[in-house]
């Protein structure tokens, strides 16, 4: 599965960012789609997930309320949207891949994109 995230950024505190991130290829809704973030100096933390159909998102308490994940199964497409951004949300962003569902935090995934750079100024 190759994945490409997209729509990184500047921004500035309280503005809104969508990233996409693009699997082409049959077997995209056989994946659970993730996003993760890793912040200048720091180890790179889960964000949240989608299930394989959307029926079913996590996210961890940092974002919540503020972060949406979605996907777009006929175009093997998902996208994080992000508002109220606030400065301690700059960070690469990487969107990732794995066969199955975990109601709770990812650790890791099987497969992975190249990041986007999310950038929020106070």
């Amino acid at each position: 599965v190759q994945l490409q995230a997209s729509g990184g950024g500047l921004v500035q505190a309280g503005g809104s960012l969508r990233l996409s991130c693009a699997a082409p290829g049959r077997t995209f809704s056989s994946y659970v789609m993730g996003w993760f973030r890793q912040a200048p100096g720091k180890e790179r933390e889960f964000v949240g997930a989608i299930d394989w159909s959307g029926d079913h998102t996590y996210y961890v308490d940092a974002v919540k309320g503020r972060f949406t994940i979605s996907r777009d199964n006929a175009i093997s497409t998902a996208y994080l949207q992000m508002n109220s951004l606030k400065p301690e949300d700059t960070a690469v962003y990487y969107c990732a891949a794995d066969p199955s569902w975990l109601p709770g935090v990812y650790y890791g995934m099987d497969y992975w994109g190249k990041g986007t750079q999310v950038t929020v100024s106070s």
